[in-house]
């Protein structure tokens, strides 16, 4: 059973928030009158939701609206992104969207294509995917013979030898030019990942992660094209990289991703 971290951040604000209402307009009056004009202790109740009501409302807009952090669980992101990375997402990039309802109600921005995004899951939206985006609403993406095509177009890529990461044995290395974006991606020779041609909708974005070979990304039953109401944000900045309990790698710190 998932959390859904953002519905109880709203009601434990909402609720304290009441609580120091209430008590603001109508309790605090009736303590004073009960003392004869003194000002009677604060109830435990009260104190705590004045002392944690402004916490919580900076916690729920600062995540809601401009960033959120997030935990790389797979190495499906390898090697842009590792196992144990903690990043940064930019909620207001793509325009800002009210907590748990996920309604969009101001208009700032629209993925691109190479962006490194999260979205939620669209069989199962409790969950959250990172993945790099490779097809825009109304691209056929074809991916064939480990090559990957836009709109018929072959997209560039140049082998870069072995990867040296200790996660992927095998593992060849590949400049891929996407769009304005330049990354790398993995290979794993010997193995053969979802090959096919798709249509990406309007309203909706085509998935792809950077370790092609070992990614349930759009190509996939389950995943899909993305619609864009089931948008995130976009990843920006690694902040740590502990795979527990493996010692942090402190080299990771500070990384923009691309």
């Amino acid at each position: 059973m998932s959390i859904d971290f953002s519905l109880i951040l709203v009601l434990a604000t909402a609720l304290c928030g009441i609580v120091w209402g209430l008590d603001a307009w109508f309790w605090r009056r009736r303590r004073v009158a009960d003392e004869q004009g003194m000002v009677a202790k604060e109830p435990v109740l009260v104190e705590y939701a004045r002392s944690f009501f402004p916490v919580l409302l900076i916690v729920l807009v600062v995540r809601s609206f401009l960033f959120e952090p997030f935990r790389i669980p797979s190495s499906s992101m390898v090697p842009t992104l590792l196992v144990g990375d903690f990043i940064f997402v930019n909620k207001y990039v793509y325009g800002l969207r009210l907590p748990v309802i996920n309604q969009k109600i101001w208009e700032i921005g629209e993925p691109s294509r190479g962006d490194v995004v999260v979205f939620r899951l669209p069989a199962d939206p409790s969950i959250n995917y990172i993945k790099r985006l490779v097809g825009l609403p109304g691209d056929t993406v074809t991916y064939r013979n480990r090559r990957l095509y836009i709109n018929g177009e072959l997209v560039a890529s140049e082998p870069a030898g072995r990867y040296q990461g200790k996660d992927q044995h095998g593992a060849l290395l590949y400049h891929e030019k996407l769009g304005k974006v330049e990354h790398d991606i993995l290979l794993m020779p010997g193995q053969r990942s979802l090959e096919g041609t798709f249509v990406v909708p309007e309203g909706h974005y085509f998935m792809m992660g950077d370790n092609r070979d070992n990614s349930r990304d759009s190509r996939y039953a389950g995943v899909g094209v993305v619609p864009d109401a089931n948008i995130v944000g976009k990843a920006v900045r690694i902040w740590m990289n502990w795979a527990f309990p493996k010692m942090p790698r402190w080299s990771r710190i500070g990384h923009e991703i691309k």
